[in-house]
């Protein structure tokens, strides 16, 4: 089939390629002539495991082209998949400008019977207005009479893991329209999604209202069950309970099941934060509260804190003198992205509070000098206490303690001795639960965990701390190599 994808971000990427590896004929159209040329180069502006590789096959198959002349991409297609961004506005709900942009480019463009696909995160209420902008479009070049179907086929995928949640999805929901359109659109995605429903029926269909209202629904489901998972890790705190051994025993009940019952820094992303503040805007225009989502977003506001408030209690609230590591930047693994994660709320107030801190990521250093510049207003070289480092042993040489804020496979078994060595003093604060209480404490480390406190204990008396800005290093203890 024919395919047109437009926006060549993290979504209309992964669209495009995985269509084009079903063997479709797919024209990936972007504004962005930078990014666009990238491409056509063979580069990838975006990390995504086996992306790469996916889309050099397919470019070299020649099943996959990228331009920015929407008018190529919307003769070649007969079915229009839109993956452009829906930014948060500062009400919470999302900004539209560019779905309903790239609506009227098609309407100025399309000369036959187009399925025009919303694959963005919308709003319910969003097939209607990109209907509305085609048939002004239309008007205008005196083509009223003209049939297209919008449809609505919201993505599912995990950053980290959307190859895989494409190519073997557990559902694709498709919103239809009513009458003829609406037929003439089921028969084309019929045979589009064809080969995932060989073996098992995934497609599920429903009205385009349904459809919209699924996405933002799955979303607010899953970030409350970790914003649950929080709350009850700071009630086990309190009775001294340990919220992982609570996590296997709830999710071992298959009405629960295992799934995003993790306690942590809090969660981020491109998904989570934008769709539940949508989904409360969109509630509160309909006269409607969601009092469960605007909790499940309040507790994620205040989870983002714990790490910093905890060094605080353990250090005091002046943490000048003190060098911290942090390791993880991303919001989660096998992902650079950067949005709204837990580190652009724990970094700056480490630093406010008079701390030197010295930070790895293994893939998302870039992105986060770029989010980290923005937030702090000024370039990140230029900030006082802030390192990059390129190990994660770089950033434990001298400090007082390490936070870890992402989990990230290589934080999960390092070498404990080697860490010892590096640091000043054995203090860990797991922002993702990765490590074994007793095995910390046998180890000799001071650690605490999201709801996991039961272990914690003074490791470096108030008197031992060390001058403003000195380089503390016990006598002995060397700078990891990457820091030389």
């Amino acid at each position: 089939m024919k395919i047109a994808v437009v926006g060549a971000g993290y979504v209309g990427l992964v669209t495009a390629t995985c269509l084009a590896e079903l063997g479709n004929d797919v024209v990936c159209v972007d504004r962005d002539h930078g990014r666009i040329a990238v491409l056509q180069a063979g580069g990838v502006p975006i990390f995504e495991p086996g992306l790469d590789d996916l889309l050099q096959r397919n470019r070299s198959g020649e099943r996959l082209r990228f331009t920015t002349s929407m008018a190529m991409a919307v003769r070649h297609a007969e079915v229009i998949f839109i993956a452009v961004g829906t930014p948060p506005q500062e009400d919470g709900s999302a900004d539209l400008q560019h779905v309903l942009a790239v609506a009227t480019q098609i309407g100025q463009h399309m000369s036959d019977f187009k399925v025009v696909v919303n694959k963005s995160t919308v709003p319910v209420g969003t097939g209607r207005r990109v209907e509305q902008a085609l048939r002004s479009a239309l008007a205008d070049r005196a083509l009223d009479g003209l049939e297209f179907a919008v449809v609505s086929n919201p993505e599912f995928l995990k950053e980290g893991a959307a190859l895989d949640d494409f190519m073997h999805p557990d559902r694709i929901v498709i919103g239809l329209p009513a009458g003829e359109p609406g037929e003439a659109a089921r028969r084309v995605m019929t045979r589009l999604y064809a080969p995932f429903n060989r073996h098992h029926e995934r497609s599920l269909w429903m009205d385009v209202a349904s459809a919209e209202l699924t996405k933002y629904a799955a979303n607010a489901m899953l970030a409350t069950r970790i914003s649950f998972m929080n709350e009850m890790a700071h009630l086990a705190d309190a009775l001294g309970a340990d919220i992982d051994a609570v996590r296997r025993g709830i999710g071992s009940d298959t009405r629960i099941g295992h799934s995003f019952l993790y306690a942590g820094a809090g969660y981020g992303g491109s998904c989570f934060p934008k769709d539940t503040r949508a989904l409360v805007h969109a509630a509160t225009v309909h006269g409607l509260r969601m009092r469960i989502v605007e909790a499940t977003e309040s507790v994620n506001r205040l989870q983002k804190h714990v790490l910093v408030e905890r060094v605080c209690a353990h250090f005091g609230a002046d943490l000048r003198g003190l060098r911290l590591g942090v390791w993880g930047l991303a919001f989660k693994p096998n992902t650079d992205d950067m949005r709204d994660a837990p580190s652009r709320t724990v970094i700056p107030a480490l630093l406010s509070r008079g701390a030197e801190v010295l930070v790895h990521d293994p893939v998302a250093s870039s992105e986060a000098q770029r989010a980290l510049s923005a937030d702090l207003g000024r370039p990140v070289g230029e900030v006082d206490g802030l390192t990059f480092v390129d190990s994660p042993l770089g950033a434990l040489a001298g400090v007082d303690a390490l936070l870890v804020l992402t989990e990230w496979k290589c934080f999960h078994n390092p070498d404990f001795d080697a860490m010892a060595r590096c640091m000043r003093a054995r203090v860990i604060f797991d922002g993702r639960n990765l490590y074994d209480p007793a095995l910390m404490d046998a180890l000799g480390f001071v650690y605490q965990g999201i709801g996991r406190r039961g272990l914690l204990k003074s490791a470096l008396p108030m008197d031992a701390r060390p001058s403003a800005g000195a380089r503390h290093l016990q006598p002995g203890v060397q700078s990891a190599p990457s820091l030389a």
